[in-house]
């Protein structure tokens, strides 16, 4: 690819972005004053100075534009640096180090995804005057998780349906979700940064604790194999 392609590939994404920042902003205005049912597409379309068919190719739905794209504020760097914590371990085995990366990802990424203080207040407003829109910051869909099981599945050379990685994304999963829950409770002073060490830190203290395995039930009788019945 040329230097040509590739700066003018950059610039057409940074105006993506712009233009998906900008709608973002509109509806998230138009939300504060109006609530979620106060006004149309077509109001966030007006103000925004796009068609109809433009906004539909950035968001599916008002609530979407209201939370904005996340793509926009997570660069691929981040994920680089994931990705590159894992090459120093044998293919196949889990990195002795992806706790600690895991953290510093959650951390990294939350550090992109944060708006200025102006723009953090308006959407913890809106968030108030619509708690539904809560369900969609809090529920991770499953393409999202499908999509970090596979970076986590290639960072340490294993399927994805191996039990650390799908134990990972349900963890990390659950400490984004009650981090972000507490984040946007009315009331709350503290950083997302400071709420998401004290939630990573509980979860690796419960883990961490010695724990036997219990036997197996004396009760339990297996089912016979196909040889045994023959």
């Amino acid at each position: 690819m040329s230097e040509s392609a590739t700066i003018g590939g950059g610039l057409r994404e940074r105006k993506r972005a712009a233009t998906r920042a900008a709608i973002t902003a509109v509806a998230r205005s138009l939300t504060s004053e109006r609530g979620l049912n106060g006004y149309t597409v077509e109001d966030v379309c007006e103000q925004a100075g796009i068609s109809r068919r433009t906004f539909f190719n950035y968001f599916p739905t008002k609530e979407d534009a209201i939370l904005g794209h996340v793509d926009d504020e997570l660069p691929e760097d981040v994920f680089e640096e994931f990705l590159r914590g894992g090459q120093g371990s044998p293919q196949g085995q889990i990195s002795a180090s992806l706790l600690q990366d895991l953290l510093q990802l959650s951390l990294s990424m939350s550090e992109r995804m944060s708006s200025s203080e102006e723009e953090t207040r308006q959407l913890i407003g809106v968030i108030e005057k619509e708690p539904q829109l809560m369900l969609k910051i809090i529920g991770a869909t499953e393409e999202r998780e499908a999509h970090f099981a596979q970076l986590l599945a290639r960072r340490e050379g294993v399927p994805a349906s191996h039990p650390v990685v799908r134990m990972a994304v349900v963890v990390m999963g659950n400490i984004a979700r009650h981090t972000s829950l507490a984040y946007f409770s009315e009331g709350n002073t503290r950083t997302y940064r400071d709420l998401l060490l004290e939630n990573f830190e509980a979860a690796r203290l419960l883990l961490s604790q010695p724990y036997s395995r219990p036997a197996s039930d004396p009760h339990h009788t297996e089912a016979p194999s196909a040889e045994g019945q023959s």
